[in-house]
């Protein structure tokens, strides 16, 4: 038997934190590997900025909790000293204080779903995409209602989710509209896991060209 910090369950998560496994999956193959400047946007306490933050990057945060932006600051001190407090903000999507094309990856994980309407959904992807760099990688997972319809009805909509939640839905149809309209090209194909029927959660990834 292994020593218990050889544990999978216990080496991995001391390596890279609590990262969502979806960015897991595009640090795999790669996609970060010559984009240095990542940008969490809605990042919560920094759960998908630990690993980076370990190995260099250059980490920027905004969300709108002040605390959890004061634990983030607490925990890139220790580990990324050399970052100034600044990089992480309180603050709105829709309002991000960085100049343009100023990060090379923006992730936005389980955020765009709050999103009040459809024009709102846009504002924050314009916004987002505004301080992407050329040949920048944009990365968000929210709710949609692919393989859900007959459950929750059309996309493009605040709708109340099986599991209870109420979120802002997108469809495939949606995602390949608003690709075009920021002039994106798809990383990867659009990808939606269904969780029993009760909320489907889709990947979007997408290229600044």
């Amino acid at each position: 038997m292994a020593p218990l910090s050889q544990l999978p369950g216990v080496e991995l998560p001391a390596t890279f934190g609590e990262i969502d496994i979806y960015v897991f999956d595009q640090l795999l193959r790669g996609h970060f590997d010559q984009r240095p400047r990542v940008l969490d946007a809605g990042c919560g306490d920094g759960r998908n900025l630990m690993y980076l933050l370990r190995r260099g990057f250059t980490c920027f945060g905004i969300d709108r909790d002040p605390a959890a932006i004061d634990r983030l600051r607490a925990c890139a001190a220790q580990l990324a000293p050399a970052l100034p407090p600044t990089n992480f903000q309180a603050g709105e999507i829709d309002h991000l204080p960085w100049a343009d094309a100023s990060v090379d990856a923006v992730i936005c994980s389980a955020v765009l779903h709050f999103a009040s309407d459809e024009a709102h959904f846009d504002r924050l992807c314009s916004e987002m995409w505004r301080v992407l760099a050329v040949d920048g990688m944009f990365f968000a997972r929210l709710a949609s209602n692919i393989g859900i319809e007959d459950l929750v009805g059309a996309a493009g909509r605040c709708v109340l989710l099986p599991d209870g939640s109420e979120r802002f839905v997108v469809d495939e149809a949606l995602l390949l509209d608003a690709t075009t309209r920021l002039g994106g090209q798809l990383l990867d194909p659009i990808k939606t896991t269904n969780v029993q029927r009760q909320r489907c959660m889709t990947t979007w990834c997408v290229r600044k060209p």
